[in-house]
Parts: structure tokens; C-alpha cells; sequence
């Protein structure tokens, strides 16, 4: 086991710079959104919320600490079998004598596919995703729903066609709630505390809820149309393609997880129903084939079925399983047993049918997972702050290390929502999809040369694209 105290406290610095260079692809989450925190300096690793962590995939009465690389302590020992492989376990193909395998070769490079110039503005990394084409098809949309508006309700004498001028400060003006938090966009007008007498110089307040009151993504239904969602299922598409094109994830950089939420357009409708779960998977990794990316799930996810099938098409997983929450299909029933006697901190099984690893590790909790990416022999850590090194399969490591980075995106990312909330679900969801690209154009922004000419934060990168699009600042950060 690891050392205590002051042993484990001096080496969880080299542990820790280790873990960066181990897990390449989460640089990018090192102080991405330029407010790190004093638990976060220096360290993409930490621990989140406890907001974050109760949303999270993985649940137990254990906390989520930093993980680390594989260390130079020995390999623990394994958890001793609680009964022998039964029969039927053995004749589906699962064995506890375990091989090494190399992990997957990727077939990709990653990250921004275009080069910015150092004088690229806010709205240049933003227009990447909505360029002028997209709000040009906005401003003809909008038009014409309140011509067809006003022939069947009546003339509104007050109404003037929109021009792609106002339809960017419109859409300033909303983009600004997310840095305000402002539920209400009116308050720009208001004169009170989240009043702003230069943004309210750029258009009336009557002017503007007249824009929101007619404002569309597509105006009519087409006669092919059979969801909810065609008013703005051209706008997620274009948006969608837009993502692919910009940016390459590098090989462990996807992360497919539904988090179940309230109310009748939520989640909660996909309880219990696995196999939307995996539909909804294959959709998300439909572009994933052929160049071995290696996924992360969490349970309503982690299925053998889906992997194996995905290991078809050259792609790889590593999931969380809960017996609750997961199809277990298909795995062994003795491994999702927990034992009479809790075994000791850092033990596991592993059971192993042709590529695809079954691990139960134990930390304050039983924790099961499914592989077919990492080799079941190859040894991970888990470093906590008060308790040192925690051994664990490879497997485990690489997780939690990637559950840390999401769970920080998450705590950051929710500051910057767009706050205005409209009563109709596709506006939701409009200004949901226009908050991710105004992140994702940030974390373009800050791998770029533009940020080394001005280091915005997120929140001043925010501010700068809502001036921008109002017209109120010169497109340049060298202005």
C-alpha cells in the first residue's frame, strides 16, 4: 500500500505531473476556462462539487479524488474469488486467468483542424459554428413566420422585417444573460441592477420583443417532418457538422453519459429502457468508427452487447456498470455479487472473455467496470489526499480521470448557460446548442494563437462576443 503522510504527500506532486503526461488528451482541460480555483492550480485533476458529483455517473458513499498514473508500488492482491467460476460462467466464456493485450492503436490526430490567426476575434471562433449563412437563414425564417403570422392574426403596423444586423445584436443580447445571470433579458432596459444603459443603446426593448416574438429557425413544418424538433433540427444538424469539422477529439476524449432529468421532456423517459440508452450511444459515435477511440460510458450505457458491437467497428469502451442501471446481460452473475465480507481497500476480480475485461474494485464501495481497452494486468492508482495511493486495474484509472475532467466541465460550463428560458421546448433547445458553441468557440479560442495576443477569460471572452455582435467593439483583440 502507499506510504502516510508526509511520504504520500511529497510524492503526489511527481505522481500528479506524471498523470499529465499520461493523459494527453485531458490538457486540454488544464485551466481551460481561465478561473481555476485554488483546489485546481497546476492540476487537472481535483475534486468537483458536490453538486457535480451527485450528478455523476458514478455513485457510492466514496468520494471522487484525484486518480494518478501507475506508480512504482507493487501490484496489490487481488480480492480472493468468492466461489469458484460456476459452470455456465465458463461455458459463456468467462475465465479469471487474465492476458495482457496492447491497447488500441489510434488512427487519428486530434484537436483544432483550422489555424487562426492571432488577430481572430470572439465572434471569429463563434462564427466558426454559426457563421453569417446560418443567421442570414435565421433573419429569411423569421420574416417569414411573421408574414404568415400576421396574415392569419392581423396586421401588426409596428413590425419591420429583420436585417442580419439586428439579428446579431439579437442574439447578443441573449448570449449576455449567460454572463450576467439574468433570467430576464428585459433587465438590460430596466434601469436596475442588471440594467446596461450601452447595450440598450444599440436597439429599443420594443424593438427587441418584437424580434423574440417572431424570431424562428425554420418557420413552417415540411411535409417530411415526423419529430417535435424540425423547428430547429436544421440549425442542430448544420451545428453538429460545424463541431466535426472544427475540432478532432483525440482518442479518449468522448464521453457518453444521460443524466436523467425532471419533468416530461427530460430523461426520465428513457428509464429501464436500455435499448434507447444504446440507440442514443450509436447515434453519438456514429462518426467514431474505424480509428479505435477508445469511449467512456456511464451504466444506463455499459452494456456487453454495445460493445462488442462497437469493437466491430473499431471502437472501444470503458464503462461503469451498476447492476440497477446497466444491461447486465450476458456477465457473469458471481461477479455482480458483492461478498458477505468486504474485502480490503484497492483489492479487485477480474474476469476476462476474449478482449473484454469484467473488473469489481473495491474502494469504500464496490465499483464495477467493463473494458475492452485497457490490458486486465496492467496497474493503475488512485491518489487521496488523507489515505495516499489506492492500487486499482489500469482500467479504473483512466476513468476516473476522465470522470474528473468532465465533472470540472461540467461545474465550469454550468456558469455560462444562456439564461433565458423560454416556454417552447425547441427554443430550449436552441439556446442550449448556441451555449456549447459559444464554450466550444472559447476552447478553440484558448488553444489558439488569438489567446497568447489576449488572454481572455471565459467570462471576458463572453463580454467581448456580446459587443461584438452588437457592433460595439472592433472585431480584433488587438484592439
Amino acid at each position: 500500500m502507499a506510504e502516510g503522510g508526509g511520504g504520500a504527500r511529497r510524492r503526489a506532486p511527481a505522481l500528479l505531473e506524471a498523470a499529465r503526461a499520461r493523459y494527453e488528451s485531458l490538457h486540454i482541460s488544464d485551466d481551460v476556462f481561465g478561473e481555476s480555483g485554488p483546489d485546481s492550480g497546476g492540476n487537472p485533476f481535483y475534486s468537483t462539487s458536490a453538486a457535480s458529483r451527485s450528478s455523476s455517473a458514478a455513485s457510492s458513499d466514496d468520494e471522487r479524488e484525484p486518480p494518478g498514473p501507475p506508480g512504482a508500488a507493487p501490484p496489490p492482491p487481488r480480492a480472493p474469488d468468492a466461489q469458484e467460476p460456476e459452470e455456465d460462467e465458463a461455458g459463456a466464456g468467462w475465465s479469471a486467468a487474465l492476458r495482457d493485450r496492447p491497447p488500441p492503436r489510434f488512427e487519428d490526430t486530434g484537436g483544432p483542424t483550422r489555424k487562426m490567426p492571432p488577430s481572430a476575434s470572439a465572434v471569429d471562433f463563434f462564427q466558426l459554428f454559426v457563421p453569417d449563412n446560418v443567421l442570414k437563414n435565421m433573419v429569411v425564417q423569421t420574416n417569414m413566420y411573421a408574414k404568415k403570422f400576421q396574415e392569419r392574426f392581423g396586421s401588426d403596423g409596428a413590425w419591420v422585417e429583420v436585417t442580419l444586423t439586428e439579428m446579431k445584436a439579437f442574439l447578443g443580447y441573449m448570449i449576455s444573460t449567460s454572463i450576467s445571470h439574468c433570467e430576464s433579458v428585459l433587465s438590460i432596459w430596466s434601469g436596475g441592477f442588471y440594467s446596461n444603459r450601452s447595450l440598450a443603446l444599440v436597439m429599443s426593448q420594443a424593438r427587441f420583443e418584437k424580434i423574440l416574438k417572431y424570431f424562428h429557425v425554420v418557420a413552417f413544418r415540411s411535409s417530411q417532418t415526423t419529430h417535435g424538433l424540425y423547428k430547429v433540427q436544421p440549425f442542430l444538424d448544420s451545428l453538429q457538422n460545424s463541431f466535426d469539422s472544427a475540432f478532432r477529439p483525440s482518442q479518449t476524449q468522448i464521453y457518453v453519459h444521460l443524466k436523467e432529468g425532471g419533468g416530461p421532456d427530460g430523461l426520465d423517459a428513457l428509464k429501464n429502457k436500455p435499448q434507447l440508452h444504446s440507440m442514443v450511444a450509436r447515434s453519438l459515435c456514429r462518426n467514431a468508427a474505424g480509428k479505435n477511440y477508445i469511449i467512456f460510458t456511464g451504466p444506463s450505457i455499459t452494456s456487453l452487447t454495445l460493445f462488442e458491437e462497437f469493437e466491430k467497428q473499431g471502437i472501444y469502451c470503458c464503462g461503469l456498470l451498476r447492476a440497477r442501471k446497466s444491461d447486465c446481460t450476458g456477465l457473469p452473475l458471481s461477479m455482480l455479487t458483492n461478498p458477505a465480507t468486504p474485502p480490503a481497500r484497492g483489492q479487485y476480480q477480474i474476469k476476462m472473455k476474449g478482449n473484454m475485461s469484467l473488473i469489481c474494485w473495491y474502494n469504500k464501495g464496490h465499483f464495477r467496470f467493463l473494458t475492452n481497452a485497457y490490458s486486465p494486468v496492467q496497474q493503475g492508482v488512485i491518489i487521496k489526499r488523507k489515505s495516499g495511493e489506492i492500487p486499482c486495474p489500469l482500467a479504473v484509472e483512466a476513468f476516473a480521470a476522465h470522470l474528473s475532467y468532465i465533472c470540472r466541465y461540467d461545474d465550469k460550463y454550468s456558469k455560462y448557460f444562456i439564461s433565458h428560458k423560454p416556454n417552447k421546448t425547441w427554443q430550449q433547445v436552441f439556446w442550449f446548442a448556441i451555449s456549447i458553441a459559444i464554450n466550444n468557440a472559447y476552447i478553440l479560442y484558448k488553444m489558439s494563437d488569438a489567446y497568447h495576443v489576449k488572454r481572455y477569460s471565459r467570462a471576458q471572452f463572453g463580454e467581448r462576443l456580446v459587443r461584438e455582435l452588437l457592433g460595439l467593439e472592433d472585431a480584433s483583440p488587438t484592439h
